[in-house]
């Protein structure tokens, strides 16, 4: 053989080489039957409008969790930017209950792609934590963002119990369709009533574990909730102390709250409503979770103390239960970061990019869901309990504010 031509055959099998390590290295696929490898391959999200070139490679699509109601949860599965088979696997949890992992955690906090405003291309995020591991962003429960059921009374009774479970059926069959990262440590991160979901979704894994064949066993290490709503009591009225300290109600809404209001008592007093009608009338004009800074002025409405007494549908005026009142107080930061993820995920070369709203929903994407706010009828007034549980039995658990 020439020597020219014997150049350019080992260049041409130095450049197969290359390709075959990287194709392996960047989607972790060695070993997968044909069948599930294909199954992720429809699932790879390669055109997403805004992205800037990445070097790892994220998945985006549906879990079917109950097959007999037609309901199924989406996901966004972002590799790690270095060794995805070397590093541990995250669920992250937004609240609400009823908010989008996906519109919060991926797109304003921790993922690798931040919406931004009335700029066409996504912001590549410096403090991604898919630099330390593997990133799964789930939408739960159905009803929130693209997650959807086709029975109807799934919608209209929602739950902790129900929400812990089906996310639980979801990882199951999650990790079916991505069995490499089964081995992975596993763990689960949230904030706000995540502070919920996440110790109860740890619970049901840890005895599930007790029980189940090897073939569904998950590898949990452990949880970090931020910002957790823990316990119904001492978090509303640490919610008015740190109003009244920092000046953002007056003396006198203070001493009407603590004077009518029973923060053990299951229901509130007239009083103690009227009370809180006068605490939440300040936050009309000021950013619960933002105190320091303007109010968007984007056009689209602010969620208003009106807006939330408005969702009692007994007596659009009052709010019976403490409980109720905590759960009405929306996931949120700065409400432009809000119009930018909406704006986004409601555009139709996004959601084909995503493999979302493939059943054509009814309604659109919202970072918040109202209708699933309202149907809450189940939940723990502490969490304490599960949570000392767990430690007991040796989970890892972080608190972070």
């Amino acid at each position: 053989m020439e020597p020219k031509a014997l150049a350019l055959c080992l260049f041409l099998w130095f450049l197969i080489l290359v390709s075959l390590a990287l194709a392996s290295a960047s989607s972790y696929s060695r070993g997968l039957d044909p069948k599930t490898a294909a199954l992720q391959e429809l699932d790879r999200v390669v055109h997403l409008p805004g992205q800037p070139p990445v070097k790892f490679r994220h998945y985006a699509g549906y879990i079917t969790v109950d097959g007999s109601h037609g309901k199924a949860l989406f996901y966004w599965f972002i590799e790690a930017t270095h060794k995805p088979a070397k590093k541990p696997l995250l669920l992250w949890l937004n609240g609400g209950p009823g908010c989008s992992s996906v519109g919060f955690g991926e797109a304003q906090e921790l993922g690798p792609f931040l919406v931004r405003k009335d700029v066409p291309q996504l912001e590549l995020n410096k403090h991604a934590w898919n630099k330390a591991a593997n990133l799964l962003f789930l939408e739960t429960p159905a009803g929130v963002g693209f997650s959807y059921s086709n029975t109807t009374s799934d919608l209209d009774v929602q739950g902790d119990n129900a929400t812990a479970l089906s996310a639980y059926t979801f990882l199951v069959n999650w990790f079916q369709r991505f069995p490499q990262y089964k081995l992975n440590e596993f763990y689960i991160a949230g904030e706000s009533y995540a502070g919920h979901y996440v110790p109860q979704l740890a619970k049901v894994i840890f005895d599930k574990n007790k029980e189940t064949t090897a073939e569904d066993y998950i590898n949990l290490k452990g949880f970090m909730i931020g910002n957790a709503l823990l316990d119904f009591e001492t978090d509303l009225k640490g919610m008015v102390d740190y109003a009244w300290g920092h000046a953002v109600i007056s003396d006198e809404v203070y001493r009407n709250i603590i004077k009518s209001c029973n923060f053990s008592a299951a229901t509130f007093s007239q009083e103690c409503n009227n009370a809180f009608l006068q605490y939440y009338a300040v936050y009309d004009i000021i950013d619960m979770y933002s105190l320091y800074t303007p109010l968007c002025e984007s056009g689209y409405p602010n969620f208003t103390t009106s807006m939330m007494m408005a969702q009692s549908e007994e007596n659009p005026t009052s709010i019976s239960n403490f409980e109720d009142l905590l759960l009405k107080i929306p996931a949120g930061y700065d409400p432009c970061l809000e119009t930018y993820a909406t704006e986004y995920f409601n555009r139709q070369d996004v959601q084909e990019a995503l493999h979302a709203n493939v059943t054509k929903l009814t309604r659109p994407w919202s970072l918040c869901s109202r209708s699933v706010n309202r149907a809450w009828k189940d939940y723990e007034r502490s969490i304490l309990p599960t949570i000392q549980k767990l430690v007991d039995d040796g989970v890892r658990i972080w608190v972070f504010r």
